[in-house]
Order: C-alpha cells, then structure tokens, then sequence
C-alpha cells in the first residue's frame, strides 16, 4: 500500500461558513457608530489582516476596534459576539472524519486569527480532530505568501503531490499548486469530494467514500 497523502483543509467556507454582518448587529447594540461603520472596522479591515497576520495581540485588537467603534463592553462580551459569525459545513465535516477513519492525517491551514479559534475549539467539537493547525496570526504570515505553505510542509512532513489542499479562493490555490500541491478549489461539497476521491483513487490511497 503506498503512503497516505496529508489531506490540508481550509477553514472558512470550506468547514465553515461565516458571515460578518452576525458580529455587527450584535455589535450594534453596545456600539454608538453606524452599522457601515462597524463593517468597516472588523470586516477584512486592515486591522483584521494586521490580527490575522499576527501584527498585533488580541488585547491591541480590541483596544483598536474599541477606539473606532465606541464598543462599551469587555474583551469577554466582545469574544462572544465577534466569533459567532460561524456555521458548520455537515458534508466538509463528515468527509474529515471518513478520511480520518481510514487513516489519512489532516490539517487546518487558515487565515484566522485568536479570537475565532478559540471561539470555534469552544463550540465546534469537530476541531479537535485534525492532526494539526497551520494559522496566520500563529505563523505572521498569510496565505498566499510562500512562507505560509513552507509551514504546511513543515508540519505535514509531506511535500508536493504528497500533499492535497483544499480552499475556496483561487489565489490560495494557485500558491499551493505551484509548489506540486494536489490544490482543489472548493465551490460546494458535492464537487470537492468527487475530486479528492479520484486524485485518492489514482493509485496513491485506498480512500473510497
């Protein structure tokens, strides 16, 4: 039998979905600026990449978000309404544990930042069953930048074809192909899974859902 290919998840909207606009209206109610207002502080804002890119502390995080938009509670209430912007993606999850089930090691490789991980380890028991976790604000660095994908291949001990990736956004994709990566770009679970299964059927695995 050869040897199983590490199977490198994305995490938003490929194992969950999210949506900014949950955090702003909860925001809304503690918050004495505009609804656009608060999209613009914490929805891919420059202050979210500089925290996603490790540039800053969650407690520099909030401090800045709490000067722009007058947010009158503690770190506490605000963890709590800015990480509950997630759902879960059933078919994405389910094929992890299928993987798992037959052996395959599996990894998160995310864009995220401090406060929605620890956000989502609390709520989503299903986070706790990947082999390990590649994140930005841990490796201040972000995808696409190759020195991300250098901590994958770190962590996976894999390289090239040896490792299969899957994520919603093109550019990410293009970065891990053009290191050999087996690069899937996610659309809905249906098509995901009928490519993971042939490149796992194409004589380098005995995965078959």
């Amino acid at each position: 039998m050869s040897e199983k290919q590490a199977i490198v998840f994305d995490l938003g909207n490929v194992l969950l979905s999210f949506d900014y606009g949950r955090a702003v209206c909860g925001l809304l109610k503690h918050s004495s600026v505009s609804e656009k207002e608060l999209h613009s502080a914490i929805n891919q804002s420059p202050l979210l990449l500089k925290y996603e890119a490790g540039g800053m502390s969650t407690a520099e995080f909030f401090t800045a978000v709490k000067s722009v938009t007058s947010f009158c509670g503690e770190l506490d209430d605000f963890q709590k309404i800015f990480g509950d912007i997630f759902s879960e993606i059933p078919e994405m999850i389910q094929l992890n544990e299928r993987l798992r089930a037959v052996g395959h090691r599996t990894y998160i490789f995310s864009n995220t930042n401090e406060l929605a991980v620890n956000f989502i380890r609390d709520r989503f028991p299903f986070f706790a069953n990947f082999d390990g976790y590649i994140l930005s604000y841990e490796q201040h660095s972000m995808k696409p930048d190759s020195r991300i994908y250098e901590a994958v291949e770190e962590q996976t001990s894999k390289k090239a074809k040896s490792i299969i990736y899957i994520d919603d956004r093109v550019e990410n994709v293009v970065a891990g192909a053009t290191r050999g990566w087996q690069a899937i770009e996610h659309r809905e679970p249906g098509t995901t899974q009928e490519t993971l299964n042939a490149l796992l059927a194409d004589g380098r695995s005995n995965y078959y859902p």
